[in-house]
């Protein structure tokens, strides 16, 4: 399989102030999807399902059979048209009995396609063994085998749209209740009083207090409810930094990085490229065999295998990019930004997935 490698650079970060709504950068706690998951059977495939291998298809298969009154032997089932799989899906805050969702159906054996299949009904259980919701209907599968110039085959996994019916709720008494509690999505201590500062202003009130960099504990105001207070909690602007972060995605060679990270002087060697980053001074023409003009008031030069950037401010994308133009592979940019940050040259965080 070819892999694809991409450089991207995204503007991810910002080192100034900016206004964000408390919605974006924070969550309620206790308010959120729980995960429900259930083994069941797909039948229907043309012959593609899971093979004779598969003892557990087989057997879930005569247990099904078995309650509808019909008894065989294991030993005796021999078709192919029968998948199992994990059934798993989100159940959103405040979902009501009766709600439909989303379902994702992935096959566990050794079934070669889930295309055509039905699944049936299958129960999805919390992680308390309650069941809280059914599934069952047609599973759709996204991709198809590309004879035609079609997308890649991945029909092992396939979705049903509006498949799953909840039948037991999860009950959360906000009405009732006179505190919460804010989590922001990135801890920050920072940040974390702004959003105090930023409510109390709001509700001329003191009704917010941060008790750590993350956690921010709210008390309702006497003159509205529960529900109408967190509305309009979250909708107020307050003064937010956003992390500075580096992204590498190692399996692609990808890198996400803000544009305006920067790094230090540093010399380092990786391999036959050497990459000197100094302050601006004027470099003498002669010494170099060859120029790259990266229209961005960045000086560099090659000498060589020697790549010499020179400017006020030396950034990762500029030498993301400036390596890329020289024909550096993935991997080797990757390991020098890795390097870079190793040695404390780039202070941002990195975070490789």
């Amino acid at each position: 399989m070819r892999i694809v490698s991409a450089f991207i650079l995204l503007l991810l970060t910002i080192t100034s102030l900016n206004a964000e709504k408390i919605r974006e950068i924070a969550n309620i706690i206790g308010v959120r999807e729980n995960q429900v998951i259930g083994y069941g059977l797909v039948v229907g495939l043309n012959g593609t399902g899971d093979g004779s291998s598969s003892e557990f298809t087989i057997r879930s298969l005569s247990n099904l059979l078995q309650t509808v009154n019909v008894k065989i032997d294991p030993a005796d089932i021999k078709s192919k048209n029968v998948a199992a799989v994990m059934v798993t899906a989100a159940l959103p805050a405040f979902a009501r009995q009766g709600d439909r969702l989303d379902v994702t159906i992935s096959s566990i054996g050794d079934s070669k396609s889930l295309e055509g299949g039905t699944l049936l009904m299958t129960a999805l259980k919390g992680v308390d063994g309650n069941i809280y919701a059914l599934s069952q209907g047609s599973v759709t599968i996204g991709g198809r085998n590309g004879k035609g110039g079609g997308v890649a085959n991945h029909t092992t996994a396939g979705t049903i749209f509006n498949g799953g019916i909840i039948e037991k709720e999860i009950v959360y008494d906000i009405y009732n209740q006179n505190f919460a509690n804010l989590s922001l999505k990135d801890s920050n201590f920072k940040t974390a009083v702004s959003v105090q500062n930023g409510l109390n202003d709001f509700f001329q009130e003191d009704i917010a207090v941060a008790i750590d960099p993350r956690t921010i504990r709210l008390m309702k105001p006497a003159s509205v409810s529960m529900v109408e207070f967190l509305a309009k909690t979250l909708e107020v602007n307050v003064q937010y930094q956003k992390e500075e972060k580096i992204v590498i995605d190692e399996r692609t060679g990808t890198i996400i990085s803000g544009i305006n990270i920067a790094v230090d002087p540093i010399i380092i060697t990786h391999g036959d490229i050497t990459i000197k980053i100094s302050p601006k001074k004027k470099i003498v023409e002669e010494e170099l065999t060859d120029g790259l003009n990266m229209k961005d008031g960045v000086h560099i030069g090659v000498n060589e295998n020697l790549l010499n950037m020179e400017n006020d401010k030396i950034t990762v994308a500029n030498i993301t990019r400036a390596l890329h133009k020289l024909g550096a592979k993935p991997k080797d940019i990757i390991s020098i930004i890795e390097n870079i940050k190793r040695a404390g040259a780039i202070r941002a965080k990195l975070e490789v997935i």
